[in-house]
């Protein structure tokens, strides 16, 4: 049985069911960063690993490394072309974290549309007259463009349906007629919906193309609108966003990513009170992370015991015969 490094902190359920494991043996580093698992890649045959870097130059240093699996659906951060190169496969947990992703998307937008943060400060400095500014707006009636529909995106549209909001879609990979079906509205040209949109929610990966959000797209946006942001840092021009709200361009921001994290203290969004904050926690709910933990784990040992369902590894090429023959039938 296989020497397993856990690289960040994760849920006890997790490590649990690793050690209950017979003839399983564990690292664990609990800090989120390369430089700290690094050392003790070398003897790893699986890693399981947070949302830290897993470029080629530590792969590289782990001749005996068999399979990595992701603590969560995302894997911008690994090396796949590297695993690729010795036939790893890099597996992802599935569905366990769509429902608090999109429950935090909903916190976000309720947060920006009601100006929570703000009258919250004001009531406890005692500024009482702050309620006659008239800041906050009602989500009846708004429209809502969800940028992506996968699991997450079509939960955000159920949610934003009991509010009363009217739900746009962009979506290249999902047809018209599917869109529909689920109650929201095909949005083919992307430039168009963010003009006519007054709340923007993104929910897709971080493409080859990178920045999706720039300061071109910022400025269709209508100045009263708001943008979210609950999938990847980089899909959003951050300078640009944060100067679009600093000049009236845009009503607020919610982000729960970004480009570089964490950000440096000199971040230009950190002082504005026009954005709502939050550390890359979306899925981070008491429920969702000991699914991640137990997911992620369970994907290990299914590995190493011939049973990994082919469905979850991201780099199908890289499993041995019998696995990739169980993904063609």
């Amino acid at each position: 049985m296989p020497h397993v490094l856990v690289a960040g902190a994760i849920h006890e359920a997790g490590l649990a069911l690793l050690r209950a494991a017979p003839g399983v043996t564990l690292d664990v580093v609990e800090a989120v960063s390369t430089e700290s698992y690094a050392p003790l890649v070398g003897r790893a045959d699986a890693v399981l690993i947070r949302t830290q870097p897993m470029p080629a130059a530590v792969i590289d240093e782990a001749p005996r490394l068999a399979f990595v699996s992701r603590h969560g659906v995302g894997f911008d951060a690994v090396d796949v072309a590297a695993l690729n190169r010795r036939s790893i496969p890099l597996a992802i947990v599935g569905d366990v974290n769509s429902q608090p992703v999109a429950e935090h998307a909903m916190m976000l937008i309720l947060a920006l549309a009601k100006r929570a943060l703000v009258l919250d400060a004001a009531t406890r400095q005692a500024g009482w007259a702050r309620r006659n500014g008239f800041e906050a707006f009602e989500l009846a009636g708004k429209a809502l463009l969800l940028v992506g529909f996968g699991r997450i995106g079509r939960r955000v549209a159920g949610m934003a349906e009991a509010f009363g909001m009217r739900v746009l879609v962009h979506d290249p990979f999902v047809g018209a007629a599917a869109i529909r079906a689920a109650g929201a509205e095909p949005a083919a040209a992307l430039d168009a919906a963010l003009g006519e949109a007054d709340i923007v929610s993104l929910h897709v990966p971080l493409g080859g193309d990178g920045v999706l959000i720039g300061a071109p797209e910022l400025k269709r946006m209508k100045p009263t609108a708001i943008l979210v942001n609950t999938a990847r840092g980089g899909l959003v021009d951050e300078a640009a966003l944060a100067a679009a709200l600093a000049e009236g361009g845009l009503a607020g921001a919610g982000l729960d990513v970004f480009a570089g994290e964490p950000p440096p203290a000199d971040h230009p969004l950190l002082g504005s009170d026009r954005v709502v904050l939050s550390p890359h926690s979306a899925s981070l709910t008491r429920e969702c992370a000991a699914r991640m933990s137990v997911a992620a784990a369970q994907n290990i040992l299914d590995f190493f015991a011939g049973r990994l369902d082919p469905a979850l590894v991201v780099n199908a090429a890289s499993l041995p015969p019998a696995g990739r023959r169980q993904m063609q039938a």
